[in-house]
């Protein structure tokens, strides 16, 4: 592992959580997208509890729904797949040349709104890991809380890849490798 991979994992082993900082070193989202605030609670490899503070601020509100502002339900499966790629990227080395994509959402169900002023607990436990080299695919499903009562819920699969190749880099339109 490298100086920061190890530096990272070792924290989520040894503290709680993460805060905002330590996040911004795991995902590569930032704003508007970058849906957690706070990490908990991490058991690496297993299960990961984050906050995300939901404010009159975000963007989503001007348009969803005026005079009645409800968080998406999209965002929230989102939120979910973040708290997951937080707990998963930890235990990658090189996770700077990497990125988590989604490759399949079940099961979704949504039963209550979010609003601003909610703060969203999200519950995410690893389903499946299975890593080969040049390969990581992963298995969660995560519940989302306010206030204690179940909000959302979802399994998501997700696989890592190079980041070149998610920008195009090297490929040809059907995504072989150019060089080949």
């Amino acid at each position: 592992m490298t100086e920061s991979a190890s530096t990272i994992a070792e924290a989520a082993t040894s503290k709680v959580g993460l805060d905002i900082h330590e996040l911004l070193k795991i995902l590569p989202h930032r704003y508007p997208l970058l849906l957690i605030d706070r990490v908990l609670e991490l058991k690496r490899k297993e299960r990961i509890v984050a906050i995300k503070n939901v404010t009159i601020n975000e963007p989503f509100f001007n348009g969803h729904f005026p005079g009645l502002p409800i968080m998406p339900g999209v965002l929230i499966v989102e939120a979910i797949a973040q708290a997951g790629g937080a707990l998963l990227l930890t235990e990658v080395e090189d996770r700077s040349q990497k990125i988590m994509v989604f490759t399949g959402i079940e099961r979704a169900k949504f039963r209550r709104p979010v609003s601003p002023g909610d703060q969203l607990r999200i519950e995410v436990e690893l389903a499946g890991w299975r890593a080969v080299p040049r390969f990581i695919a992963a298995k969660m499903h995560g519940i989302a809380y306010v206030a204690g009562k179940r909000v959302a819920e979802a399994t998501v699969s997700c696989q890592l890849i190079d980041s070149a190749r998610g920008r195009g880099e090297g490929t040809d339109s059907a995504g072989e490798n150019a060089a080949e």
